[in-house]
């Protein structure tokens, strides 16, 4: 089903209604907090592909502009702070903790903690919303190999499921909404009406966004390109509707990582604004639907680079916020954690989705997102717990 609003599952809720889970996992991507941080937490990321030592200094440099501090780690912690809230606030007694990918926490640190409490059914809140292989899979992989290491030790690990992709929850549309409102109010006044309303998402290899998503739904783009569109859509449609003016708009990438023979989405935000400014645009605003927080990709990529280009070309741009801790995300969040919870008792919860895709399954199938080497995935239909 899809509707404009989430079902109305605000009243203080008894426990019984979170069962079969007994603690939610936010996993996210982790990020150096420090200077000495920063090349071993790019070793991390890149462990396996051979990049040498001179080249993660190199991309360190990004951090280092930030005292070598990534925000996320902070921002994961306001999530964590509004998400108990949240849930304390309704009476829903579900246990959150938090680990990451890449750094500290980490995930098999903290799933060895959460064996220890007693958690034998878990659900997982990824910081990714959409699907494809880095955004979904990668993550069901990291859950396997870390439930893998603690039955090594000997532990009983919890079962883990995965939230379904929230990319269009209203709980996630509508803070993102209100954020480009804001950005086109704040643009010059002679830029506002004509401005252009770049949607911006993380660049991945063409390979692998036309084999992301369920097997049906593989080609050109695949489903992550399917679902930006489809956000990018909804939103430049709440802005036309809201203000009156139908503003332009393109789906466009930034931070491409990979090599310069493979081919990567494009076009990249700062080829882009040099083609606004050629076509005489009077003002954009970037929009950062691919990311759930202003983490560094964000910061760097958009404030800093795609920000001096604008100012390079002497076009006015602006920078709108991503969902971060809001509240009516972890609101959706709470929503997504109760509608699973009742799909997992057989019945049939209402499922909140805006635009035309609908909600997306909870149990990504077999042949969803593959990896170019197949890994073992937890939370997923190729899992022996499913």
């Amino acid at each position: 089903m899809s509707d404009a609003l989430p079902p109305d599952r605000s009243g203080p809720a008894p426990d019984s209604v979170q069962t079969p889970y007994d603690a939610l996992l936010l996993l996210s991507f982790g990020g150096p907090e420090g200077p000495d941080d920063v090349v071993p937490f790019l070793e991390n990321v890149t462990r396996g592909r051979g990049i040498p030592r001179e080249r993660l200094e190199e991309v360190g440099q990004h951090y280092y502009l930030f005292g070598g501090v990534s925000p996320i780690n902070a921002q994961n912690r306001a999530l964590l702070d509004a998400l108990r809230k949240d849930f304390a606030g309704h009476g829903l007694g579900l246990p959150v903790y938090w680990g990451n990918r890449n750094w500290a926490p980490y995930l098999t640190d903290t799933l060895r903690e959460m064996t220890r409490d007693g958690r034998s059914r878990v659900l997982v809140l990824a910081t990714s919303a959409y699907a494809s292989y880095s955004g979904c899979r990668q993550y069901r992989e990291n859950l396997a190999e870390s439930l893998a290491t603690l039955e090594a030790e000997g532990l009983r690990p919890p079962r883990v499921d995965k939230l379904r992709h929230y990319f269009n929850h209203p709980g996630f549309v509508e803070p993102m909404t209100e954020g480009v409102l804001a950005s086109l109010a704040d643009l010059p006044q002679e830029a506002r009406a004509g401005a252009h309303l770049a949607f911006t998402t993380h660049s991945i290899p063409v390979a692998a966004a036309d084999t992301s998503g369920p097997v049906e739904a593989h080609g050109n783009g695949g489903a992550y390109v399917a679902q930006h569109l489809d956000v990018a859509a909804l939103i430049a449609e709440a802005v036309r509707e809201r203000t009156g003016t139908a503003h332009p708009w393109s789906l466009v990438y930034q931070s491409r990582s990979g090599p310069p023979q493979v081919p990567w989405l494009e076009p990249d935000i700062c080829d882009h604004l040099e083609d606004l400014h050629k076509q005489g645009a009077p003002g954009a605003v970037m929009v950062p639907i691919g990311f759930v927080s202003d983490h560094m990709e964000v910061l760097y990529d958009l404030d800093t680079e795609a920000t001096a280009k604008a100012s390079e070309l002497g076009l006015p741009v602006r920078r709108s916020p991503t969902v971060g801790s809001d509240p009516r995300f972890a609101a959706a969040v709470r929503d997504l954690v109760l509608e699973r919870a009742a799909a997992e008792r057989a019945e049939h919860p209402a499922r909140c989705a805006l635009g035309a895709l609908g909600p997306s399954h909870d149990v990504c199938p077999v042949g969803c997102c593959p990896a170019r080497a197949p890994k073992p995935a937890a939370a997923g239909a190729d899992h022996p717990h499913q």
